[in-house]
């Protein structure tokens, strides 16, 4: 199905969780003041569900990165609300919403910031440690396993693949069980096979754990691993595509005409 939509809600597909695990409403992002400000999100309405595995598309520009720092809470909306799991973050102050970002929110990122003195299963449990909370050896045994690493778990991350690393990068996005997994380009640095893993178990993610995730990627490619693809343009909705193959979503950008 294609819908061209701007700026209007996007919902995810139908899916067996109740509840919402992200919602946006009116988001408006701006960078500056007066004549000479810069409008990065224009009223941006999105609710997803848990479980849902969504792909965020756009040129340079478009305002991908910026939805993606505001519905993480990496950043904080001009205007409009943001909720994560039924918590507004958007009106929490810094220091809040950094303690809720630690403990609800997972990342995953091209670079994977795994700390090189640490083996991988102290990088999967930093989150919880930082936070003083209690590393559960069983959830924390499940995620080794369920990312392929049980017997790389006592090395340290000089000992790995680069696509070995993303996959500790991901287990320890999800230790914390967060609400939503916010992937940037995860697989730009890596080789196609490499890359194709990680997208593989990002997409188990959300079918073995309903963990909901918003990645953004410029690759269609990549993308097509996502149940719903959502293109940005000038900070709004361009249009979204469900279940799409890359060839679709290709298709669908030169349609666009000005991207």
């Amino acid at each position: 199905m294609i819908r061209r939509t701007r700026a209007a809600q996007v919902a995810a597909p139908s899916l067996p969780s109740a509840g919402e695990a992200l919602r946006l409403d009116g988001v408006v992002k701006k960078y500056g003041t007066g004549a000479s400000a810069t409008v990065a999100l224009r009223g941006v309405d999105l609710v997803l569900a848990p479980g849902s595995f969504t792909a965020i598309m756009g040129p340079s520009g478009s305002g991908k990165s910026t939805l993606l720092h505001a519905a993480a809470g990496l950043d904080s909306p001009t205007s409009g609300s943001v909720r994560l799991g039924g918590t507004e973050i958007s009106g929490l102050r810094a220091a809040q919403r950094t303690r809720f970002r630690r403990d609800h929110v997972g990342f995953v990122f091209q670079a994977y910031n795994l700390l090189p003195a640490l083996t991988v299963e102290q990088n999967v449990a930093l989150p919880l440690m930082l936070g003083e909370r209690a590393v559960e050896p069983a959830w924390l045994d499940f995620l080794i396993s369920s990312v392929g690493l049980v017997e790389q778990r006592r090395r340290l991350p000089s000992a790995l693949s680069g696509g070995q690393q993303q996959r500790v990068a991901i287990a320890r996005a999800l230790v914390t069980r967060p609400h939503v997994v916010f992937a940037d380009e995860p697989t730009g640095a890596l080789d196609s096979r490499a890359g194709q893993q990680v997208l593989d178990l990002l997409a188990h993610t959300t079918r073995e754990l309903d963990q909901t995730v918003v990645m953004v990627t410029h690759d269609p490619v990549v993308a097509a691993h996502a149940d719903r693809v959502i293109f940005l343009a000038d900070g709004a909705f361009a249009g979204h595509l469900d279940g799409a193959s890359a060839a679709q979503i290709t298709q669908y950008l030169t349609g666009l005409g000005d991207w």
